[in-house]
């Protein structure tokens, strides 16, 4: 399905499908006549001799200055100026990513710019142009040294014209194409956690009345209530509904997970709907919108967006370290009546999957450490005269973000591989669909670890069952 630009409704899902499948773009056939009737203005300004940002004049503390050589060889050389940046390339996905919000935010046609420049970048997507983008050296006030490198690498021989060389960097594609794939991701990641503490719960033999429904009805965070109709859903049909509580109260972790994944779940949606703004947001410095006048603005600032995946960051944490708590209390034998670290039978001096403890405190420790805040950053006033003055910190922030799913990716699969273990130890007459059907899958992938035998080294594939989205198929599959 071909995906339609037309700067305002780009979608996080289009953005997925993309940069991950390839999917074809276009641009709407309005867009053509909105850019011209913005860069008509741009036109009228420059031949009537005003000064212009970054059009008539060169950029920040060089905004006195007017350009006085032919804008071609400015433009290039403003582009080649900014290739600062440093450290590892972006992902392909994320590349593609980048270029598809740059390409939508031209066609809102506010920029100035010119619709072949647009068309030339839709063009390059449909190529499966994947220039080098590096990762670091931007502070998030226009992501620079990002846009420059991909700028560089897209432009080939197309010329710009005058402005052009800034519009393509003085904006937070790169941030906000970086973002959409980490949100996109944290809620496959949720989705796999709600279903892993499903397992956790048939695994422990809760007690279920943590998620009777009047708990959300009594305290109505919309998180809270979903993650327990969800929970209750992954259950459906287990024997845990007939038994006898084994505890009156089992360990918070595990009674107050709810809250916990349903606080997470909040903040993930708050997240979306700042990001679903950004997508089609002009993001840069002039505003050229067709009815005029052109404005001096800062549009290029993401506080909003960088304190969001802050915030999202924060709320994983707890959803994290709580999911490796009740792994951790799995592994013990007097909370769950089970052989210690899950031995195939009690007695047994092996090791089973108890060294599996240390592995989720490590990675979750490094998850946690993720959730630092970055968008108040302090900013040094000596750059540019003291005049750029200001950080958000917004590629960081992406960038923390996707490396946190990516570690809580693999603190799931090993809460799913214990939690898989202590269902079989336990020998429940009956799980629910959805849980059930997750044992199944993780089964497929790591077996049972019996007497005299180990634990397989590589849980690689239930890493990359966490990733794929499959858990997230509804309860009852």
């Amino acid at each position: 399905m071909t995906v339609v630009l037309t700067g305002t409704s780009l979608t996080l899902d289009e953005v997925v499908r993309v940069a991950r499948a390839g999917e074809p773009v276009e641009l709407a056939p309005t867009v053509a006549e909105r850019m011209r009737a913005s860069r008509e203005l741009v036109e009228r300004a420059l031949a009537g001799g005003e000064d212009v940002y970054g059009f008539s004049t060169g950029v920040g503390m060089r905004k006195l200055f007017a350009i006085d050589d032919d804008q071609a060889s400015f433009n290039r050389r403003l582009v080649r100026g900014h290739l600062i940046g440093q450290g590892r390339p972006a992902p392909p996905d994320v590349v593609r990513a980048v270029l598809l919000k740059l390409a939508n935010s031209l066609a809102q046609g506010v920029t100035g710019a010119r619709p072949e420049l647009a068309e030339h970048l839709v063009g390059a997507l449909n190529a499966q142009v994947t220039p080098l983008v590096r990762t670091l050296g931007s502070v998030g006030q226009g992501d620079l040294a990002a846009m420059a490198d991909l700028a560089e690498g897209v432009l080939g021989d197309f010329e710009l014209a005058a402005g052009e060389a800034l519009v393509l960097m003085d904006n937070n594609a790169f941030s906000t194409g970086f973002a959409a794939l980490a949100v996109a991701d944290c809620e496959t990641l949720l989705d796999a956690l709600d279903v892993a503490c499903a397992l956790d719960l048939e695994g422990f033999a809760a007690n279920l009345s943590v998620i009777d429904p009047v708990v959300g009805d009594v305290r109505p965070h919309p998180g809270l209530t979903r993650t327990i109709a969800r929970l209750r859903a992954l259950l459906t049909g287990s024997s845990l509904w007939e038994a006898a509580p084994r505890n009156l109260q089992d360990p918070l972790t595990f009674r107050t997970a709810a809250h916990v994944l349903g606080a997470t779940r909040d903040t993930l949606a708050y997240a979306s709907d700042m990001l679903a703004v950004e997508l089609n947001a002009h993001q840069g410095n002039p505003l050229v919108a067709a009815e005029g006048p052109i404005l001096p603005v800062g549009n290029f600032e993401v506080a909003a967006l960088a304190a969001a995946l802050d915030f999202l960051r924060i709320a994983l944490a707890p959803a994290l370290t709580s999911a490796a708590e009740r792994a951790l209390k799995l592994l013990q034998a007097p909370l769950t009546g089970l052989p210690e670290g899950l031995g195939a039978r009690p007695g047994l001096a092996e090791p089973a999957l108890s060294e599996l403890g240390h592995a989720v405190q490590g990675i979750v420790a490094e998850a946690r450490l993720l959730a630092q805040p970055v968008s108040f950053e302090l900013a040094s006033t000596t750059q540019h005269e003291g005049i750029e003055d200001r950080t958000t910190m917004a590629p960081l922030a992406a960038r923390r973000l996707a490396e946190m799913v990516e570690l809580g990716a693999r603190v799931v699969a090993i809460e799913l591989t214990i939690a898989a273990q202590a269902v079989d130890l336990r020998r429940a007459s009956r799980l629910g669909a959805g849980s059930g059907r997750a044992h199944g899958l993780v089964r497929e992938r790591v077996p049972f670890t019996d007497v005299g035998e180990t634990l397989p080294p590589d849980l690689e594939p239930v890493v990359d069952l966490v990733r794929s989205g499959a858990l997230r198929e509804r309860e009852t599959g």
